[in-house]
């Protein structure tokens, strides 16, 4: 059961009272008349062949508000670009497959890099990037969704109340941020329980009051990858490029939007997706390498809204940090206890180490290079480098929509 509070500066949107996904299904019918709607789907060919995937079509099919999907569709040869075609056609919906390896897309990126335009690394942000262009370029949706393809509980009230607080005008809001309670038997979330929160509050004891850390930690979960936008938000909006995605995009929304704009919206009693393994022995790899990633990420907005992160405080930072994440342990298996769930503190307190490992590394990466890998240029500044890239964009969509292998070729043939 959900509690009312509001916490933070952020504005919480429960989940209050009985089930009401008809009711609010009805009325995004009705809003996306005005604000047509489009739902990004960023995923690996590999989830074809998971549940997940077939379960989140299933919803899908259902819905009728959405003007749009976009299948940003990564690490896939052509002959797995034509299944995912056909695996892709039974949703009801306007479907268009990004195909970010095909060699179209490849050459367009190709170009943006020649014209000095960060293009990102391959990779989630990448495909979410392209995705938004995509949209964009096609001008015919004012409201922009995201979810993951990895959701095993997923129902479509989790679509619903996502885009409900942007695609209803008389609510206002530019950006939605999802969250769940991220339960089964036992607690899950370790990277947000055991090391985002305790390392946000962390930094705030030793830098003092600063607005972005108090903007993050009022997310309930700041690392959920479901989010609803407005368009001009694509437009503007900057993209990391790592695992740093959620809180780039977040630190982006801070600078963009007025925070009466923002909010967060319950999207489900429980929630469930692919676990990452800790990998606690590769900084490239697993939940070590992303928070490594995030670390960064958090540290490089700090020093760009002007706080000086300096090698000491940095080697405090881990003190303080491995502190305030023993306390969080502490106060979770009591939680866990009180409701009679599984917890291992053993496990819980080897995830803390590697994350300790995790801010080691970022700290020595970070005042190696401040700036770092840059974000992903944001359309605006790409539209005006290449006027011309919207269109190729779409032409390179709908040309690959539209090509099929030729009956014999292998895996790897391209068009």
């Amino acid at each position: 059961m959900s509690d009312f509070f509001q916490n933070g500066v952020v504005t919480v949107l429960h989940r209050l009272g009985q089930p009401n996904i008809d009711r609010l299904e009805a009325e995004l019918e009705r809003h996306a008349r005005v604000n047509p709607i489009a739902l990004v789907l960023p995923s690996l060919y590999a989830e074809l062949e998971r549940p997940a995937l077939q379960g989140i079509l299933d919803e899908l099919g259902q819905v009728g508000y959405l003007n749009e999907v976009v299948v940003a569709l990564g690490r896939a040869s052509a002959l797995e670009f034509r299944r995912a075609k056909e695996y892709f056609q039974r949703l009801p919906q306007n479907v268009r497959l990004v195909w970010v390896d095909g060699p179209r897309i490849q050459e367009i990126l190709r170009g943006l890099t020649g014209l000095g335009i960060d293009v990102g690394l391959p990779g989630k942000g990448q495909s979410c990037w392209l995705a938004f262009g995509y949209v964009l370029a096609r001008g015919r949706s004012n409201v922009i969704a995201l979810h993951d393809a990895d959701i095993v509980s997923y129902r479509r009230e989790y679509l619903a109340r996502l885009c409900y607080p942007v695609a209803n005008p008389n609510l206002g809001y530019e950006f939605c941020k999802g969250y769940y309670s991220r339960v089964t038997d036992r607690l899950h979330g370790r990277v947000t329980r055991l090391f985002m929160t305790p390392l946000i509050r962390s930094l705030g004891q030793l830098v003092g009051p600063q607005p972005l850390l108090t903007f993050l930690d009022s997310f309930r979960y700041p690392l959920a990858g479901e989010f609803a936008m407005v368009r001009d938000l694509a437009w503007i909006n900057r993209i990391p490029g790592d695992w740093g995605l959620e809180v780039g995009v977040l630190a982006e929304v801070y600078r963009n939007c007025a925070l009466r704009r923002v909010c967060q919206a319950d999207l489900a009693d429980a929630y469930e997706h692919k676990h990452q393994a800790l990998s606690a022995d590769d900084p490239e790899g697993g939940l070590l390498k992303m928070c490594v990633d995030i670390s960064k990420s958090l540290f490089r907005n700090l020093a760009s809204q002007g706080v000086v992160l300096s090698d000491e405080l940095l080697k405090t930072l881990r003190a303080t940090y491995l502190q305030a994440a023993h306390e969080a342990i502490r106060r979770y298996e009591d939680d866990a206890a009180i409701n009679s769930l599984q917890f291992d503190r053993h496990q819980e307190r080897t995830a803390v180490e590697a994350f300790l490992t995790g801010i080691k590394l970022a700290t020595s990466g970070f005042l190696e290079d401040p700036l770092g890998v840059p974000m992903i240029s944001n359309w605006s500044r790409v539209v005006h480098a290449a006027p011309d890239i919207f269109e190729r964009i779409v032409r390179a969509v709908e040309e690959d929509h539209a090509w099929e292998p030729a009956s014999g070729l292998g895996a790897e043939s391209k068009p």
